[in-house]
């Protein structure tokens, strides 16, 4: 049985998350050292949309940029899943 469900859109969330972090005038270096990252990488997979935060580091994000986790993700209402019993 298939079902709409709403699903985040993690390239255009990528895309928010980096447009947030140059409005909050912060270099992806600035957010490696908030959140103690050994490497940049998770950074750039966010903003390229190749992975999403978790939600303790969305939590973080919140609070940096100064919006809610809800101004960070894009949900996409109309995502399909199978789903059975």
């Amino acid at each position: 049985m298939k079902q709409n469900m709403p699903v985040i859109n993690m390239a255009a969330t990528g895309k928010r998350i980096y447009a947030l972090r140059k409005a909050a005038g912060l270099t992806v270096r600035d957010l490696q050292n908030i959140f103690g990252f050994a490497t940049p990488q998770a950074i750039y997979k966010w903003q390229n949309g190749a992975a999403m935060p978790t939600i303790d580091n969305l939590v973080v994000l919140s609070a940096v940029f100064g919006v809610t986790i809800d101004a960070i993700l894009v949900i996409d209402q109309d995502g399909t899943f199978q789903v059975s019993a």
